[in-house]
């Protein structure tokens, strides 16, 4: 008996279905992108319990036949291509007809579907790869499918699903990036009953960027426009200066396919180089037109990844377009800041500033005023080790070393009995506080300072989802976190160490973390260390450095932590030069 044997359509369809659908997000990437092919005008989309218990998506596309739609769910049927060489031209998202056949395989499976030429329309349904029935229905011209029960004829696949919260954010993503790619397309997205946002036609991407992502972000984004050599960028990117702590707000179609390109990414991030500091990334909504021959979008099953032909061109294309444009947007600020400013109108101390405004002149009620009053204290929520008199006892011996100065502002110089010492003073800073934060963490104490004006902060779904299940955990260690409505929130409170307006920054960061995998919060000690390391480095800044008694102060605090001669990310916090190797270098 022969032991290699043909699967039958069924066990094949769901084979290719572990590779075309991995989660509901999937079911409703293909189907939209289907009604796209159809020519759709309208798209309305609902799920269900993150998707796990209904999927539906109707459209007013031109719809199918019965012989039609029949032959859809048979596997590697397609109307996209015919011939190899059409994938060398690819003008559709859909061409592979694995989607329908593998969807149908692992789930209740109902299609509706009628085309104009029809008096009647066309219901078909599939129950786990088993046809069930075939019959008209009557409806307008367009296509409906429901896909209920996902993965219950493929039980070990759905106990992979996250849970309903997260899923649906993966969904409401999706749906959110082909609305972005079809302004002129009418999106309308409901779950559990409830719609998220019905966005109309749009007249262009501002419109829909606004709609959809809020207006607090459309506003920070510049129109792009590009032409060279057979390609265009356009769609919208960051100013100078505002950026992200993650890549996920890096948005790149190409021919309107929504993708995850690494050239772009990278280009992307290169243009940025002197816009953006360090470890900072781009926001940026940009679309690439591109001669389809000169991109493979079959390199993965579920078409996320492409390949160009000459990824050299295309990526010094986007450099060159992206930095022009960040240059005329600074040259445009440039101009601006060097036009003349009305002059500054000093308020007396005595005297009110409402009253004093009261009795200015019509002519110059138009000028800045300021109000003359003393210089501001540096706030104590500045992140800086308190310096104090105390005597605390030292954790390690107190070394008795002698000041000398501080080199190019970052490097206090020392003499002591064997030779010289060079402290890095930002990585003293980080280790004095990356334990000072460590034992507020563990005593579960963090002080805590309440905002006169909440901040308001909006996230895309996956983000929201992420911080929604973790509230309790941002709000244990000093923050004070509450949700506003749908992607909606409120900072009203922040540690005391942190400075009110890197409050939201550090959220997005802290979010950006636990989706990198950089701060995990399964294990609440690895999670608190993670988060004190990320606080330290980001939020440490020098100040002048003072003078004798405060850079003693600081060696003392150093060596009362329980690891002194590092920072938290292992870099040396001081460097000795004995007296030996100071006359080798001199050669005496």
């Amino acid at each position: 008996m022969s032991k290699v044997r043909i699967l039958s359509d069924r066990v094949a369809n769901q084979i290719a279905a572990g590779e075309v659908i991995e989660r509901p997000a999937a079911v409703v990437k293909e189907l939209v992108e289907n009604s796209l092919d159809a020519g759709a005008t309208r798209i309305e989309v609902e799920f269900r319990h993150g998707g796990r218990s209904l999927m539906r998506i109707e459209d007013n596309g031109c719809g199918m036949s019965r012989d039609d739609v029949l032959l859809a769910l048979e596997r590697h049927a397609t109307s996209k291509i015919s011939v190899a060489d059409d994938l060398n031209r690819l003008a559709s998202f859909g061409f592979r007809g694995e989607a329908l056949p593998s969807i149908a395989s692992v789930s209740r499976f109902t299609i509706q579907t009628r085309e104009a030429a029809s008096d009647a329309g066309t219901e078909v349904l599939v129950n786990g790869g088993k046809m069930g029935h075939v019959r008209d229905c009557g409806r307008a011209v367009g296509t409906r499918i429901e896909v209920a029960q996902l993965f219950n004829s493929v039980p070990a696949r759905r106990k992979f699903l996250k849970t309903d919260q997260t899923e649906a954010a993966h969904i409401i993503a999706g749906v959110r990036l082909y609305a972005l790619a079809f302004p002129q397309v009418a999106f309308t997205l409901i779950e559990d009953g409830r719609v998220i946002f019905r966005s109309p036609e749009c007249t262009g991407l501002v419109e829909r960027v606004a709609e959809i992502f809020g207006k607090q972000l459309a506003e920070g984004l510049v129109p792009i426009n590009a032409i060279e050599n057979g390609m265009r960028l356009s769609g919208l990117i960051g100013r100078p200066g505002t950026g992200r702590a993650t890549r996920h707000e890096m948005i790149t179609f190409i021919n309107q396919r929504p993708v995850d390109s690494r050239a772009l990414n990278y280009a992307l991030i290169e243009s940025y180089h002197e816009s953006l500091p360090k470890g900072r990334y781009p926001l940026a909504f940009i679309f690439l037109e591109i001669d389809p021959a000169e991109v493979d979008v079959n390199v993965h099953p579920a078409k996320r990844e492409v390949r160009f032909r000459s990824e050299t061109a295309v990526r010094g294309f986007v450099i060159r377009s992206v930095l022009s444009r960040l240059r005329e947007v600074l040259d445009f600020g440039n101009r601006i800041s060097a036009m003349p400013v009305a002059p500054v109108i000093n308020v007396p101390r005595d005297v009110s500033p409402v009253t004093f405004l009261v009795s200015i002149p019509p002519a110059l009620v138009e000028r800045r005023v300021e109000v003359n009053a003393p210089p501001l204290l540096v706030p104590p929520t500045a992140i800086a080790p308190q310096i104090t008199n105390s005597k605390t006892k030292s954790r390690n011996e107190y070394p008795a070393w002698r000041w000398l100065g501080l080199a190019h502002g970052s490097y206090a110089l020392f003499e002591t009995a064997s030779g010289l010492v060079l402290l890095d003073r930002r990585a003293t800073h980080e280790r004095i506080w990356f334990e000072r934060l460590q034992d507020q963490f563990r005593a579960g104490a963090v002080p805590s300072q309440r905002l006169l004006l909440p901040v308001a902060l909006e996230l895309e779904p996956v983000a929201s989802a992420l911080l929604l299940a973790r509230l309790d955990f941002f709000n244990g260690h000093g923050f004070e976190v509450v949700e506003f409505g749908r992607n909606f929130f409120r900072i009203q409170g922040l540690p005391a160490w942190m400075e009110p307006a890197d409050g939201e920054p550090f959220v997005r960061e802290l979010l950006g973390a636990l989706r990198d995998g950089r701060l995990q919060d399964r294990d609440i000690d690895t999670a608190r260390e993670q988060l004190a390391r990320l606080a330290v480095a980001n939020a440490v800044r020098l100040g002048d450095g003072g003078g004798e008694l405060e850079m003693q102060e600081l060696v003392r605090q150093l060596f009362a932590c329980r690891a002194p001669l590092t920072s938290p990310n292992g870099r040396a916090t001081h460097v000795e030069f004995s007296h030996g190797e100071l006359a080798r270098r001199f050669q005496k």
